[in-house]
């Protein structure tokens, strides 16, 4: 197992990996994403993690980026790789792709992106 040294870490990019995510192709949307952060020399400045699920699943499949709060919606290995391009190299969210964004008031939802329900209205299973 490997300790990585953070001290360069400027992102961290959660990619899910949760049953919806991984029937909508989420290791293929990890090896490209893993992929092109490689290409573009930033795997010492991006870090990232495979989630279980992150309670999206409408939006399968999920990738998060940190610290800016952007959550990504219906993202295909195409899209990770241009979002390595535009977002992270570039400072350029995806505005189409975006399901979430983090604002001064909390997440800001798109138009796009199912509203869904909150947690507290869970029904106990």
């Amino acid at each position: 197992m490997a300790t990585w040294n953070l001290s360069r870490t400027k992102q961290h990019v959660f990619l899910c990996n949760g049953g919806s995510c991984t029937r909508a192709g989420a290791e293929e949307v990890t090896k490209a994403f893993r992929a092109a952060i490689k290409e573009a020399g930033l795997d010492d400045h991006v870090h990232t993690t495979k989630t279980l699920c992150n309670g999206r699943c409408e939006d399968s499949c999920v990738l998060i980026v940190y610290p800016e709060g952007t959550w990504y919606r219906k993202v295909t290995p195409q899209l990770a790789e241009e979002i390595v391009q535009k977002h992270i190299q570039n400072g350029q969210p995806l505005d189409a792709s975006v399901s979430h964004q983090w604002g001064p008031d909390g997440f800001e939802r798109s138009p796009e992106a199912p509203e869904g329900r909150y947690k507290s209205e869970k029904k106990e299973e």
